[in-house]
């Protein structure tokens, strides 16, 4: 059968379907868990969290499930030199947002204080919690981090937007890599090349992969229903894992209005954008992604601009000025049917099985 796969082998789980592990509390564990009791694999995105909130968060999944379910984390979690930023580059993104501010009647913020690293940390949770899979971007854990993984029985899976960085991780000992396509919605998961150059459509991305590297691949980007299942199988996939889909259902802890954004006319828009993080992102186009196009220089790096424009964030959605708002979402979008995890599941898995026979 087309679900019986050397990932659903591997990972413990009934069909070879990942949710995409959403960042900056889109996940949940009510997402996880439907997903995960549905046979497939539920994954939550864990970077922005303390240790203390990361074992909290497993605990609640943990409780919501006995199915295997997957934590991610960001291996490189800054890109500013020494955590901060000169003073100039701060004015100079003031002045490039200020009419924004003013618009939503709020004042500059301060500069960013400095930004520590919380990886480590982070991973010391992994290890303590043993989810069955711990899944990262941006880069490759240390050596040691990965043997202690192998040792504790906790499948690793990483990120890969080109054909080298997927080479980089089978080489580096991980289990199974994702083949992130640039359909997908959310931050390019790019370490070995600026994400810029890092663009490779998910179905290309699947194959040039599948040809070179021995371990399982998953196909991720650009599929929300069967038909898109099918094809990534058809390609060589050992799993596919969604996230716009997933984002848009009730469960996720996106807000309402982002999962109405979703659903709309507005989700045929979407773009590749540095202005809300400082990282390179897939959402829906709004007036700052348009406005500010060519003008990346300016921005500060992650994740000093996710702190600067975290106030102007709060203050639009208080005001409903959705058109400052960056809402994820991949180009899938307009294709989505469902507001329930478990009909998405449902859905997928019968319409897969009828069209893979």
């Amino acid at each position: 059968m087309w679900y019986e796969t050397k990932a659903t082998e591997m990972l413990g789980i009934d069909y070879p379907i990942m949710q995409g592990p959403f960042g900056g509390g889109l996940s949940s564990p009510a997402l996880v868990a439907a997903v995960s009791n549905a046979g497939g694999l539920g994954g939550y995105g864990a970077y922005t969290l303390n240790p203390q909130d990361i074992y909290a968060i497993d605990k609640q999944i943990k409780a919501a499930t006995n199915k295997p379910y997957n934590i991610n984390l960001w291996v490189s979690d800054t890109d500013a030199p020494g955590g901060t930023i000169s003073d100039e580059h701060f004015d100079a993104a003031k002045q490039l947002f200020k009419p924004y501010f003013d618009e939503a009647g709020i004042p500059l913020p301060e500069k960013p204080a400095p930004f520590t690293s919380r990886f480590e940390n982070q991973v010391d949770v992994i290890l303590h919690t043993r989810p069955k899979v711990f899944s990262f971007v941006f880069g490759i854990p240390s050596a040691d981090i990965l043997e202690q993984c192998r040792k504790l029985g906790i499948k690793t899976v990483g990120a890969a937007t080109t054909l080298d960085e997927a080479i980089a991780l089978e080489a580096a000992g991980v289990d199974m890599i994702v083949a992130s396509g640039f359909e997908a919605g959310g931050h390019r998961p790019s370490f070995l090349a600026r994400a810029e150059q890092s663009i490779t459509g998910t179905f290309v991305l699947l194959q040039l992969i599948r040809e070179k590297v021995k371990i399982p691949v998953i196909a991720a980007g650009g599929i929300a229903d069967s038909r898109g299942v099918a094809a990534a199988f058809m390609l060589g996939a050992d799993a596919v894992q969604i996230g716009t889909a997933f984002l848009a259902c009730d469960e996720s802890g996106a807000l309402p209005v982002h999962r109405q954004m979703l659903f709309s006319d507005a989700a045929k828009y979407t773009t590749l954008t540095r202005a809300f993080t400082g990282r390179l992102g897939r959402g829906i186009a709004n007036s700052i992604t348009t406005e500010l196009l060519g003008k990346e220089s300016e921005f500060l790096p992650f994740p000093l601009q996710t702190t600067f424009m975290s106030s102007l964030r709060k203050a639009a959605i208080e005001k409903e000025k959705w058109s400052m708002i960056l809402f994820w979402g991949g180009q899938i979008a307009p294709i989505l049917k469902h507001t329930k995890a478990e009909a998405l599941m449902k859905s997928l898995i019968e319409e897969t099985s009828r069209i893979m026979g």
